[in-house]
């Protein structure tokens, strides 16, 4: 860390205090703990990380199934710190390349790295290094379909996400490809292959990040257009295509929903929840679309607000009932 950022760190922080004899005496002060905890979660991005293991989860249980043979007996916890430990290192080198973007939009500026409470050096090795682990260790427990898969997508969303979105709108579409690759991870970890209901499940959560992702750029558009990162409500802010693009694949995402049924990973059953989970997003949706006639800004944000409330809802609930039913079916 450079003599400036040490000096944007105040004293108490570092958990060091000076004595009347010129000596620091080494005493943790109170929060100084909780911060370097909470600079981690952030640091490895742990809530994004959760949905990848909680998908991965659900493509792991299916494939799982489809041989006949127990998560626990299949090694469910291997699996999911493996891609777990790779999208954590995915997380911190996106920070680290976006530092000074993610320094000036409020949402992000109190990141670890944005701040310098952490030093670029610490961010970089802390990525590589949790990447190889989870390389390495889905190497031992799995098979090489998925290290390779896990490794590309992590090279996808640092090397080609993160800095496409400073360059054009089309990023989201690039990089809702390595958003999408939990279930499929988890998939190849159980079946060793790639087979169309992984890549059912690949598509249940690519189609339904775009909802979820005009929500959110909606909501912060402003904070991105400062930034310099080109969401398509900054670069198109009268927000038609932000609301077409959100509309359809809303649409699509009741038939894509209904694939893993189609292909007979699940009964019948499923079809009547997945639907009326697929209505009630593809309603939200379309109330979102009130964004281009809303009277108020305020107005405006809840609409958005509302419509990422139920994205971050609806995948869990889709991902759930689609296990219960297989294990139903089975």
């Amino acid at each position: 860390m450079t003599s400036s950022s040490q000096a944007a760190v105040p004293l108490a922080a570092t958990g060091v205090e000076d004595t009347p004899h010129g000596h620091a005496l080494h005493a943790p002060q109170p929060g100084a703990t909780a911060l370097f905890i909470h600079d981690l979660r952030e640091l490895f991005k742990v809530k994004v990380v959760g949905l990848v293991m909680v998908t991965g989860w659900g493509g792991f249980y299916l494939g799982s199934m489809q041989s006949g043979i127990s998560t626990m007996q299949r090694g469910l916890l291997d699996v999911l710190l493996g891609i777990g430990a790779v999208s954590a290192g995915a997380g911190a080198l996106n920070q680290a390349l976006e530092r000074s973007t993610d320094a000036r939009m409020k949402r992000t500026a109190n990141r670890p790295l944005a701040t310098g409470r952490f030093p670029l050096a610490v961010g970089i090795l802390a990525g590589l290094g949790a990447i190889l682990f989870g390389a390495a260790w889905l190497t031992l427990h799995t098979n090489l379909l998925t290290v390779a898969l896990a490794l590309l997508t992590a090279f996808t969303y640092v090397a080609i996400y993160t800095p496409l979105k400073r360059v054009t709108s089309l990023a989201t579409f690039i990089g809702a490809f390595p958003g999408a690759m939990g279930p499929m991870l988890g998939w190849t970890a159980a079946r060793g292959r790639i087979e169309w209901p992984g890549v059912a499940l690949f598509a249940i959560l690519f189609v339904w990040q775009f909802p979820h992702f005009m929500s959110i750029s909606w909501l912060y558009r402003d904070e991105y257009a400062r930034a310099g990162i080109r969401m398509l409500p900054v670069v198109q802010p009268d927000g038609w295509s932000t609301v077409v693009e959100a509309v359809f694949y809303a649409v699509l995402m009741i038939p894509v929903s209904l694939a893993p049924w189609r292909l007979g990973l699940t009964g019948a059953v499923y079809a009547i929840p997945a639907t009326l989970l697929g209505v009630i997003y593809l309603a939200y949706t379309l109330r979102f679309a009130r964004i281009l006639r809303a009277r108020s800004e305020e107005e405006s944000r809840m609409l958005a607000r509302d419509l990422l409330k139920v994205s971050v809802l609806y995948l869990p609930l889709l991902f759930t009932t689609l296990m219960l039913c297989a294990g139903a079916k089975s």
